[in-house]
């Protein structure tokens, strides 16, 4: 009885209690999903998408200005930046300047115009200090006496620099992270040519990362494919030797380099030893210094999704070429090869991407000449202390990615849909 009494009370097939009793089911399924993932999407938007935001929102914030000068942006809001500013403007910035409840902040905004105009922070600074002018005087006065603290009140390029800089929000740091400026009157316009230095710069950081990109396909790809060809025991083997720079800090492989490579290291005493140098080569402080240890560096990042893609062709079908009357060699690259290249395009953009924005190895082995964007990020944050510049090369290493991972994505799926 009771056995048939859980049978009749069990939904019947395609009845409503049914198709219910699955959609709570698959909410559940859903729930549950979300729960397990919901720590790692805090996490990534925490550590990842927040940063981002913050960064692309730094490299067009300009706050300096905007924060301590209110007074005098509206003061110079009609401002035709021709002529001479009213004589309200002075007692705005007079007045202005005087507000600041720190030197913390005169000295930020000192620093904003010097980035604009060469001797914007002792004009501001000077003011700064001799505050307050005197009481219940006029516009007139103010100026007058602004004048007298300093003839260079008079100058327009600094009234200029304010009035540019009035908006919170500016296009200047990323202008000029690719040779722009937005001069006094608006437009935008190259910099003077001894000036363009970041597009040589993004040039240098495009070249370094490519012949790293190949030396790394070159090294990694007859690694792959013989590691490819052996045991599972003996492919994990030697995998092990593969990732052993994942287990070093890359500061000690570094430092490991500049013992080998320098004039008395371990490469040219071996190369005098057997007779192929007559004197050594430098090898450390230029190029080839930073080509060498950012290959050994990515290397693994190159081997690891070849070997992937590697392994899953299977090996009939070279032989089978080379059964039908195909030499080994051309049987390799007309019919292994192609079966390979989704392997060659994920490294080598693993390996692009990584050496476009690496830092310390340059650093350390190269010259000034060798030096990637990423140097200059880290010189305008902790040298400079010009956050807004630092953040727009750092947006514009971002575009680069993102670029890269575009074309990467699109020429993957025009090769499967000619396949």
């Amino acid at each position: 009885m009771t056995v048939a009494a859980s049978t009749l009370d069990a939904p019947t097939v395609g009845s409503p209690e049914l198709a219910r009793s699955l959609v709570r089911a698959q909410r559940r399924r859903h729930a549950m999903a979300i729960t397990l993932t919901l720590p790692l999407l805090i996490f990534l938007l925490v550590t990842l998408l927040v940063p981002i935001g913050a960064l692309l929102v730094r490299a067009v914030e300009n706050p300096e200005v905007a924060d301590a000068l209110p007074r005098t942006a509206d003061a110079l809001a009609h401002w035709d930046r021709r002529a001479e500013p009213p004589a309200a403007a002075f007692a705005a910035v007079a007045e202005d300047l005087g507000r600041l409840a720190e030197g913390s902040q005169a000295g930020a905004l000192a620093r904003r115009l010097n980035t604009e105009v060469s001797g914007a922070r002792s004009l501001v600074m000077s003011a700064y200090r001799a505050l307050p002018l005197g009481e219940n005087l006029s516009p007139e006065q103010v100026r007058e006496k602004m004048l007298a603290l300093d003839p260079r009140w008079a100058e327009l390029k600094y009234w200029q620099a304010i009035a540019k800089n009035a908006s919170r929000w500016t296009p200047d740091y990323l202008l000029t992270s690719v040779d722009l400026k937005r001069g006094a009157q608006g437009g935008i316009a190259q910099v003077a040519p001894d000036q363009r230095v970041f597009a040589r710069i993004l040039l240098r950081t495009f070249q370094i990362s490519a012949i790293v990109t190949l030396g790394c396909l070159l090294l990694g790809y007859p690694l792959a494919y013989w590691l490819s060809t052996l045991t599972a025991r003996q492919a994990n083997i030697l995998m092990i030797l593969v990732l052993v720079p994942f287990w070093t800090s890359i500061l000690v492989r570094v430092a490991a380099w500049i013992v080998l490579l320098q004039r008395e290291g371990l490469v040219n005493s071996a190369l005098m030893g057997i007779g192929l140098l007559n004197e050594p080569l430098t090898l450390l402080f230029n190029r080839t210094g930073v080509v060498i240890s950012m290959v050994h560096i990515l290397l693994p990042f190159m081997i690891l999704p070849l070997y992937s893609v590697m392994k899953s062709v299977p090996a009939t079908y070279l032989r089978a070429a080379i059964s039908l009357g195909s030499a080994p060699l051309p049987a390799f690259f007309r019919v292994y090869v192609p079966q390979t290249l989704p392997g060659v395009g994920a490294g080598g953009l693993l390996v692009f991407i990584l050496s476009i924005g690496y830092y310390v190895t340059p650093a350390l082995l190269g010259g000034a000449d060798d030096q990637m964007l990423s140097y200059y990020i880290a010189q305008y944050t902790n040298v400079d202390v010009n956050w807004g510049m630092a953040c727009a090369l750092g947006a514009i290493l971002l575009s680069a990615t993102l670029v890269l991972y575009a074309l990467y994505r699109r020429v993957v799926k025009s090769e499967l849909s000619l396949g």
